[in-house]
């Protein structure tokens, strides 16, 4: 019998956040893989995925006991003050034209694996593409794409399982474990970024809360029960994640890509192949529409720019950052989850002690965060 309640207070928040977490981090995880061996890689999430569930947990604990109706830069400047208000602004509209460039990136490459074997041009051709359809959009203002980022992730997972049915007999476990010749050890720390970006998801936190309302505000068990839905939201990805990265690693082996999927070609046949792309294009297609338009939300709102300024800026940084040769995927991602997250994560803490958290919590975490963002600045230094 359908359970109107158990779908309204459970189900729907637990498909709302985990749904928001899986992201184009899943493309790079693959490659990453490759590169640090797997059982690194397992190592990472095992320990990164308990350290976000608690830094999910904390902020759940500060969005109960802060006003409604806030972004993330208002839970900073609500508890911690203008400062630090202005800090957070600049790690999430930098994080967010991060993750832009990097589903243009990843978009274009996918729409140029689709039609280049057919009618030539170069991926910067693709990209012009990709970049002038999205933009259109965004100019428009049409939220309704991002009502259907639900079944474009759907899309996603069962072209996956297609890949999965189809590629079954494909997967080698040498594929997966590498020996450890072939494994670069100074790609060790590789993961951490990679994995920190593709886990974190607290913006969507408050608006979880706000789906429970009157069921947290009423019931004795509402605050366990917003506790629970963040601790599995948070685990679905891992899970994923985890399977996705051993799927097409036993696949592809040694010619894994950065964007995991354009790999394919060479194993599965170009029907799969194009099915595998298709999907991953309109995954990428909405998600950065709706992106797009919540930073678009920011620049207005939060930062005062005008309206065609704002659009503007949001779909001609990305392009910009493109042409001028920013196009390596995972470096991008490990920059974005390393440093802007781990400042996020430092800010949580801040704000968590604030409220009168635990600091067996907050010191540790914070190590854990600051010698993050020291690796991933000395990495790109590099």
């Amino acid at each position: 019998m359908f359970d109107k309640e158990l779908f309204k207070n459970y189900i729907y928040p637990i498909a709302t956040l985990s749904g928001s977490i899986i992201g184009v981090g899943i493309f790079s995880l693959p490659y990453v893989a490759l590169k640090s061996g797997i059982w690194a890689m397992l190592g990472y999430f095992l320990v990164l995925t308990l350290l976000v569930i608690i830094i999910h947990l904390v902020f759940t604990e500060i969005s109960l006991k802060t006003p409604d109706f806030k972004r993330f830069p208002g839970f900073v400047g609500h508890h911690l003050g203008k400062a630090a208000e202005a800090v957070s602004l600049v790690t999430i509209t930098f994080g967010a034209f991060g993750v832009l460039l990097a589903y243009l990136i990843i978009g274009s490459e996918f729409l140029a694996g689709i039609f280049q074997p057919y009618f030539g041009g170069s991926i910067f051709l693709y990209a012009i593409l990709y970049f002038t359809a999205v933009s259109i959009i965004i100019g428009l203002g049409i939220k309704i794409v991002s009502r259907v980022e639900f079944w474009a992730l759907t899309l996603l997972f069962l072209s996956l399982l297609f890949i999965f049915v189809k590629g079954f007999s494909q997967i080698k476990i040498g594929n997966i474990f590498l020996s450890p010749s072939v494994v670069d050890w100074k790609n060790l720390f590789l993961p951490y970024g990679a994995i920190m970006f593709a886990l974190w998801g607290t913006s969507l936190i408050p608006e979880v809360e706000e789906m429970l309302g009157d069921h947290l505000a009423n019931s004795g068990r509402g605050k366990d029960s917003i506790r629970n839905i963040v601790i599995i939201s948070t685990l679905i990805p891992a899970v994923v994640y985890v399977l996705f990265t051993v799927l097409i690693l036993g696949i592809t082996g040694g010619r894994t890509t950065e964007s995991a999927l354009t790999g394919l070609k060479f194993f599965l046949g170009n029907n799969v192949f194009l099915i595998a792309l298709f999907a991953g294009v309109v995954t990428t297609f909405t998600a950065f529409i709706s992106q797009g338009l919540t930073l678009k939300k920011v620049l207005i709102y939060d930062m005062g720019i005008k309206n065609k300024q704002a659009f503007i800026i949001i779909c001609l940084t990305p392009l910009v950052l493109f042409l001028l040769g920013l196009k390596s995927f995972v470096p991008l991602l490990s920059f974005i989850g390393g440093i802007l997250l781990g400042i996020d994560g430092i800010l949580i803490l801040l704000m968590y002690k604030k409220i009168g958290g635990k600091k067996i919590i907050i010191y540790p975490l914070s190590l854990v965060f600051l010698l993050g963002v020291i690796y991933e600045i000395i990495y790109f230094i590099k």
